[in-house]
């Protein structure tokens, strides 16, 4: 059954206070680490370098209330957060929670947020170490990873493509965006299809497949966060290569394609400029690594192109459109 929706009752955040606030997060997420002024962490390896990154998640703009759950925003703020991570050739070690909420939202909304992002830091071994909480018009969450890049080798870096390699993905393509156009379609989504509603609302990120993808060789990568055409082309851009992606290869699967039936959509739109599934993509020279398949090739050149031709859509997230 497809779960959607806010809690909207019991006790506001308002009504119990900042302390309470906390203690709520707390209570759902524990850690050894946090409820003191700042995280004190210890390196994970020796010979090891910090990644920092940070994302955003804001009401009415990267997620609605009744097409989603707070469990699932909280997995979903930790899974773009870590895929970039991951997308360094990182491990991800901790995150920390900021949010402005209203006074009037319910304190269960807080506590169910806090238990969503327990619950997949807890996949990846890491812990929520600290935060910090306000009052706001609207709620808006904001996420910060932290990572270890252990050994000597570089980071998967965004300008390290190089002609002759193959460019290989993990993990689904058009799927969150399937997911996302079938609840605000009006129409009743057939449980068939559910898998779309579930890659919307959490995306998902095998937890070490970019460690595996660097120590196999890989030297660029990045996460398929604002659409594929938009994330391969940083890469390209970056690396001054083109990209020639292999259309059999990302072809929308029977799901996709029942979607786009249902919804009289090509889902073609939703594979090359959908993003959200936070896909890893990366180049190599060699054979694709452990749990990648590979979806095309790196030549000299500029741009992005499916079988040697433009791609139908080039459009993808757009922060301030």
């Amino acid at each position: 059954m497809i779960r959607t929706g806010f809690p909207m009752e019991g006790p506001t955040l308002g009504e119990v206070g900042e302390l309470e606030v906390i203690r709520a997060i707390l209570n759902a997420a524990p850690s050894t680490f946090n409820g003191d002024d700042a995280a004190v962490l210890t390196p994970a390896v020796p010979n090891s370098r910090v990644v920092v990154t940070t994302d955003m998640l804001v009401e009415g703009r990267h997620f609605t209330p009744e097409l989603t759950t707070p469990f699932a925003v909280g997995r979903k703020a930790v899974v773009q957060n870590f895929a970039d991570i991951e997308a360094m050739g990182a491990r991800p070690i901790a995150a920390v929670l900021a949010f402005s909420a209203a006074p009037s939202l319910p304190l269960a909304v807080v506590s169910e947020l806090a238990a969503g992002i327990h619950s997949m830091v807890q996949e990846y071994s890491s812990e929520l170490v600290g935060g910090d909480v306000t009052s706001g018009g609207r709620l808006v969450i904001s996420l910060s990873a932290v990572g270890s890049l252990g050994g000597s080798l570089p980071a998967l870096e965004l300008g390290r493509a190089r002609a002759g390699q193959k460019v290989v993905a993990h993990g689904r393509i058009g799927y969150s965006a399937a997911g996302l156009a079938l609840l605000t379609s009006g129409k009743e989504v057939p449980a068939e299809l559910a898998e779309l509603v579930d890659a919307y609302q959490t995306p998902a990120l095998t937890p070490g497949r970019g460690m595996i993808a660097r120590a196999a060789g890989a030297t660029a990568m990045t996460d398929n966060s604002d659409g594929l055409v938009h994330d391969v082309g940083t890469i390209a851009g970056r690396s001054g290569v083109m990209v020639d992606l292999d259309g059999a290869a990302i072809a929308p699967d029977e799901l996709l394609t029942r979607a786009g039936e249902l919804l009289g959509v090509d889902p073609w739109s939703w594979v090359l400029a959908g993003g959200e599934d936070h896909t890893l993509l990366g180049t190599i020279e060699g054979a694709a690594p452990v749990g990648f398949r590979t979806i095309g090739t790196v030549r000299k050149g500029a741009g992005v192109l499916i079988d040697g031709s433009a791609p139908p859509y080039t459009d993808g997230w757009e922060s301030f459109s």
